[in-house]
């Protein structure tokens, strides 16, 4: 197998010491029915059971882009490659450290090689040592971290790159470029199955990386996006979530300056009244977390 690993641009400082919470919404209790499409005659992504996963066969191997829920769920991803091609899983890039983006590493082969960003390793990490979910077993942690801002990888002869322009969904995402296809794996990034960007305070994501995170996907050149979670999405439909998203984070932050509360803000961006005792999926919504982020609170 040929890899060659080039280094670009300059660090991103991340914070440390990553506290642990749940896998995101949607993960899975039972496995789920996988499903496959084929983007080009070697990329393809495949939903259900957890996070979508991207699955790029290169000449002597096949490299995966987020690894499912759970064990189960894991070993269906390993089953549906093996209908696609008889080259072996040799990498997994993680988009981030959600529990439904890496779980499914157990049941990888032992001595896969797995990259991720430093962030999301030390959010592995934390999980790991508190006996948690969101934590594969210690010999499938990743054994290469993305320290910069962009890193540029061949893999099986494979060009990718990786970019982390900011902590976003989380302290760790790494989107994942392939620009020879012109393709772009986002992570939760972009979920287009929710209305609303999740960031996740717990990890240390923040909206306004996220928007710095967006604008940076944006000017790339590619023109099918693959998110986290849901459907493939256009250029158009990533420049229409940042606009919305921008316009939202104003909006509330003139709210803040004048001294709202977080209900009246609520009420005021036309958010849905939270269940009683409850946030919706198990995380702050966005205007929970801008409030939080702007006012202090």
């Amino acid at each position: 197998m040929r890899r060659t690993i080039f280094r670009y641009s300059g660090v991103v400082s991340v914070a440390l010491g990553m506290l642990f919470v749940p896998a995101a919404a949607g993960a899975q209790q039972q496995p789920q029915a996988l499903s496959v499409q084929q983007l080009t005659s070697d990329v393809y992504v495949v939903t259900g059971g957890g996070g979508n996963s991207g699955v790029v066969i290169g000449a002597d191997g096949v490299v995966v882009i987020d690894a499912k829920t759970s064990p189960e769920s894991g070993k269906a991803l390993l089953a549906e490659i093996a209908k696609l091609t008889p080259k072996p899983v040799t990498d997994v890039i993680l988009t981030h450290s959600d529990g439904d983006h890496v779980n499914g590493l157990a049941s990888f082969p032992s001595g896969v090689h797995v990259i991720a960003q430093q962030g999301c390793r030390n959010e592995m990490r934390a999980a790991l040592d508190a006996g948690g979910r969101g934590a594969p077993p210690a010999d499938h942690m990743p054994t290469k971290v993305i320290a910069g801002d962009l890193e540029r990888v061949t893999l099986d002869g494979v060009a990718f790159e990786l970019h982390h322009w900011a902590p976003a969904h989380t302290s760790g995402d790494l989107v994942v470029y392939l620009p020879a296809q012109k393709i772009v794996f986002t992570g939760d990034i972009i979920a287009s199955n929710r209305p609303d960007t999740l960031i996740h305070l717990e990890k240390h994501g923040s909206s306004s990386g996220w928007i710095t995170t967006v604008q940076g996907v944006l000017r790339l050149d590619a023109d099918r996006f693959v998110p986290g979670h849901g459907d493939l999405q256009t250029k158009a439909d990533v420049e229409s979530r940042l606009a919305s998203v921008t316009k939202k984070r104003q909006q509330i932050a003139a709210l803040v300056k004048e001294g709202k509360s977080l209900d009246e803000i609520r009420t005021a961006v036309g958010d849905p009244a939270p269940a009683a005792g409850a946030r919706g999926g198990g995380f702050a919504s966005f205007t929970e977390v801008v409030y939080r982020e702007l006012s202090g609170g």
